[in-house]
């Protein structure tokens, strides 16, 4: 899985293995809360 988070506003996630694939683009802020959730804080 690849993140790009150099990107204004949002994170696009990618499967690494296939580059020619979909990205799941979504609000920098969402994912922040994704993270904070999936760590248990």
């Amino acid at each position: 899985m690849e993140v790009a988070t150099n990107l204004p506003g949002v994170v696009a996630v990618r499967d690494s293995k296939n580059l020619d694939g979909p990205a799941l683009v979504v609000p920098a802020a969402e994912w922040r809360v994704f993270l904070r959730k999936a760590s248990g804080a």
